[in-house]
């Protein structure tokens, strides 16, 4: 019986190969064998051939396919030459086992592998993973004398002098002066409650502005009892607003977000 290896596949980390047995010049079988080095699957292939063929005599190790003359020899086995006694002009015969010392086993040369050519791995597209974009607000500018300006104007337009003023203030930041105001944010607020005062308003009484920072944890605890994620709160957003983030909306329509958020909470 004679045996024919043959790679027909190969990439980074796999080897395919091929083996055929023939008897006579006819094929009495195939298989192929998968595995990370030519020799492993040629093992394989071996294993599987043996099995298809059945009744077929066991495949001996002599059998096994060798590397054709034009494959490079081992450089080992290249070297050293067999020894060829005095006297003698024929190779010398092969050892008989005995008894007191079996033979030992030929080593089987392996399966000639032709180097193929690296195979570039496929990028692998990778979805991005889903999180809540987060868009800072945008910097406080550095100049707030426009916005001080229009203050005063609103002050003089209501008719609040610094007395009516200090009351309105400690109720809304809860301090009375408005040199204490270092935020850009409850400086815009402010300027933008007072625009909506009419002339005369009781600075007791009158409305007093929501803060930014106030609606966004308002929001954050409303969220927290909905039991919400991220993901659900940006969904509810953009249902509603079109947008993907809460820093996007004005300070009214956050305050209409967590409106609608409480509206949720409740039932309604």
């Amino acid at each position: 019986m004679q045996l024919q290896a043959r790679l027909v596949h190969a990439e980074p980390g796999s080897r395919v190969v091929e083996v055929m047995a023939h008897h006579q010049g006819e094929l009495l079988g195939s298989a192929l064998g998968e595995a990370a080095t030519a020799e492993a699957a040629e093992d394989r292939a071996l294993s599987r051939l043996q099995l298809r063929l059945g009744s077929q005599p066991a495949i001996s190790p002599e059998a096994r396919p060798k590397p054709s003359a034009k494959s490079s020899p081992n450089p080992a086995a290249a070297a050293r030459p067999k020894p060829i006694p005095q006297g003698t002009a024929g190779p010398v015969p092969e050892p008989v086992a005995t008894a007191a010392e079996p033979l030992a086993p030929q080593p089987v040369a392996p399966v000639p592998v032709p180097a193929a050519e690296p195979i570039a791995p496929e990028p692998i597209a990778t979805e991005p993973i889903a999180t809540e974009p987060i868009a800072e607000p945008p910097a406080d500018p550095d100049d707030w004398s426009s916005e001080l300006a229009q203050l005063d104007l609103e002050l003089r337009r209501i008719g609040w002098q610094r007395e009516q003023e200090g009351p309105y203030l400690e109720r809304t930041f809860g301090h009375p002066s408005r040199s204490r105001l270092t935020s850009y944010g409850d400086l815009v607020a402010y300027l933008q409650a007072l625009q909506n005062l009419p002339p005369g308003s009781d600075p007791s009484t009158a409305p007093i502005p929501l803060r930014r920072r106030d609606l966004l944890s308002q929001c954050d605890q409303l969220l927290g009892q909905l039991g919400w994620s991220a993901v659900q709160g940006r969904e509810f957003l953009e249902r509603h607003f079109q947008l993907t983030s809460r820093q996007q909306l004005s300070d009214s329509q956050l305050l209409q977000f967590n409106m609608l958020l409480e509206g949720e909470f409740i039932g309604i």
